[in-house]
Formats: C-alpha cells, structure tokens, sequence
C-alpha cells in the first residue's frame, strides 16, 4: 500500500508509479515514453550500475542491461514524499536475480524530477536522507 506524505500531482505520482510498472514488466519502450528525451538517470556509486546516464539511447541500454540480471522480482514504491515538482519514492526491491537462488531484499530512495509530464531527472539513492536532500524536503519522516 503507498501512501503521500506530502502532497504533490496526482498525475505526476501516477507517472512515477507507471515508471516502476513498466520496469517491473520489462517494458523498456513503456519506460522510455515517459521519460524527457534529455532524461538523466544517476545511480550512485556502491549500486550495481552506478554512472549516469543521459538521453534515451544511453537509459534504454542501462534498463536492458538492468533488466536482464533478474530472474523474478519486482521494484514496489512504497511512498512518496513531494517538494514541488521533485519527489521521493521509498522503494522496496525484492528480486531474484539469474544463476542465483537466494532472494535481494532491499529499500532504497529514488528520486524524480517531473517537467510537461515527463521524468526529467531519476536519481537512485542507498539511503532516504540523502534523496530528501535532493528534494530540499525536511528530513523528519
């Protein structure tokens, strides 16, 4: 069950939560249209894929790279924290990723910039303070 912290557009959470949706289907396509063409996506350095990663082409090939290391699982935003057009998802990740049959159980922070109904920026963060940072939101929750 998600739940709103703060109150941010119902139609920008709705596009975050379709984010995640096509993600957890593997529909890269579904993905890469919500997305601003000049979309950068930071993973920071300790995750799997940390770098940046700008524009569509270089966010197609980071999500099928991505993508492809899972057997079964599922990225699940849990809530959302908004400041303007910047919000904090709470993310519980629960996958099994190939060759391996122990189960990843983590939650992270993402956080995403919203223009003209599109992802302008999504950052991935280990921890929720440092994703409330970014969105200049009180870090009392």
């Amino acid at each position: 069950m998600t739940s709103f912290k703060h109150s941010g557009s119902e139609g920008d959470i709705e596009i975050i939560r379709q984010v995640y949706s096509g993600i957890n289907r593997n529909d890269i396509d579904f993905v890469l249209n919500l997305m601003d063409v000049g979309i950068t996506r930071i993973e920071p350095e300790g995750f799997p894929a940390a770098g940046t990663y700008t524009g569509h082409t270089d966010l197609r090939q980071h999500l099928i790279n991505g993508r492809s290391t899972w057997a079964e699982g599922t990225c699940e935003p849990v809530d959302f924290f908004a400041n303007g057009n910047k919000i904090v998802v709470t993310v519980h990740i629960k996958v099994r990723l190939k060759n391996k049959s122990e189960w990843a159980d983590a939650r992270i922070a993402d956080g995403f910039m919203i223009k003209d109904s599109r992802v302008l920026e999504f950052h991935s963060f280990a921890n929720n303070q440092k994703a409330f940072e970014w969105a200049g939101i009180a870090a009392n929750h």
